[in-house]
Order: C-alpha cells, then sequence, then structure tokens
C-alpha cells in the first residue's frame, strides 16, 4: 500500500507537503526565519505555493524554483512578479481550482494584505492576499495564509472535508487565539496546527491557550521539523 501524504510544519507559516512523487512547500520563508529548522539551499522541491506577497511568506521562493526548476502557483499578480524574477509559474485566482501532477490547488480569500518594497523603497502592490486548499492522494489541506477571521470560512468548511487546517494565531496582523478557535468550529478540520506565532515579539502567543478554547478538533502543536500525525 501507498505511504500515506506526509505533511511537516517549518516555523511561521511554512509548510512541506510530501507525497509518493513529489514535494511541495508553501510561503517557504526561510533566510531570515529565527524558528525555521531548513536550510533553503538544501531544498529539492517540485512546486511551491504562495499565499500572499509579503516577505515573511515569499520568503526563498525565487532562489528555491530557480535552483530546483519548480513551478510556483501564486494569486495572479504575486505570480507575475515572480515571473519577472525568471521563474517558471502559474497565475490562480481566489475561487479557482486546478489540478497540477503534483494535486489538487483551489485558492480561497483571506482578508489581509499583499505587497512588497523594491530596492528604491516603492511599495509594489501584490493583489489580493489568499486561503490555499490543497489535495492530494484523499487528503486535503487548509492554509489559510495571513487573514483576520470571516463567517465564509463555513462556506469553505461545508464545500471541502478538511483534513488539517493550518492557521494563524498570532494576533496583530492576523486572527489571535480566540478567533482563531471560532475559525476551526466554522471549518470543522479534523485537525488544526497554530502557526504564525512567536516569530516576531507582535505575534507572540501561547499556542497552549489556543489549544485549550479548541473543542471539536485535535490540536496539533508542532515544532519546526515536526509532521502532522494522520489518523
Amino acid at each position: 500500500r501507498d505511504v500515506k501524504m506526509k505533511i511537516s510544519y517549518h516555523g511561521h507559516s511554512v509548510v512541506k507537503i510530501q507525497t509518493n512523487s513529489h514535494t511541495i512547500l508553501i510561503d517557504p520563508f526561510i533566510t531570515g526565519n529565527e524558528k525555521t529548522d531548513l536550510n533553503a539551499a538544501e531544498q529539492q522541491v517540485d512546486a511551491i505555493l504562495l499565499t500572499h506577497g509579503h516577505d515573511d511568506h515569499v520568503g526563498d521562493t525565487v532562489e528555491i524554483a530557480k535552483k530546483c526548476n519548480a513551478i510556483v502557483v501564486a494569486p495572479f499578480e504575486l505570480a507575475n512578479y515572480i515571473q519577472s524574477k525568471g521563474v517558471e509559474v502559474h497565475p490562480m485566482g481566489i475561487g479557482g481550482e486546478r489540478e497540477f501532477e503534483f494535486g489538487k490547488v483551489k485558492f480561497t480569500q483571506a482578508f489581509h494584505s499583499s505587497s512588497t518594497t523594491n530596492e528604491e523603497g516603492q511599495v509594489i502592490y501584490l493583489g489580493m492576499p489568499t486561503g490555499i486548499l490543497f489535495s492530494a492522494e484523499g487528503t486535503t489541506l487548509y492554509h489559510a495564509g495571513d487573514t483576520g477571521l470571516f463567517g465564509d470560512m463555513k462556506l469553505i468548511g461545508d464545500r471541502h472535508d478538511i483534513d488539517v487546517a493550518f492557521l494563524p494565531i498570532g494576533s496583530n496582523f492576523t486572527m489571535g487565539p480566540e478567533d482563531a478557535a471560532y475559525a476551526t468550529e466554522l471549518l470543522q478540520p479534523k485537525i488544526v496546527v497554530p502557526i504564525h506565532y512567536n516569530t516576531f515579539p507582535p505575534i507572540k502567543q501561547d499556542p497552549k491557550y489556543f489549544e485549550s478554547l479548541v473543542k471539536k478538533a485535535e490540536v496539533q502543536i508542532l515544532s519546526a521539523g515536526e509532521f502532522v500525525a494522520l489518523s
């Protein structure tokens, strides 16, 4: 029997997915991330999925994609920006779904912002921020990206049977523990993993507090390099 998909967490919002034949990175902020166990130069991936354009999510995307000849799947404006750096991209939009050889990707809305600052100090707008639904080998993962709580998370939960949800709990820039716990109720995942906390002082949070608020999902608090225990 085939080995089940492996999903690991690598600090901040970095998630790695290993299927039977492909490796995918979500939001590979590695260089400059004190909470990660990864080395950007050592990554071997087939695809990179991006939720939005902030530097603590795009991270080492361009360098890794060039080295590995990996495709970058991202929201339209962000994909165009990444493409301008000489990387193969596939642009998508919110609500859109596509089957790739490495799995199925669907972008959801997120309530946040999305931009970068160039060498001249100009802010470059990079389109709408998103969440990502990824499905392969009978497992569905939801990475919320950076977002506040929104009621249509119930729609996402109703429309998709989510095995693992990665939700930000850092507050300040995203949902805090209370809103993330409420989001868990709306999404109805089997497992929820808190992300986007304790990387920088403004997003310092206690994941155990988040865990105490979640009633119906299994909370897995992961250190960098640990795998989600899929049942």
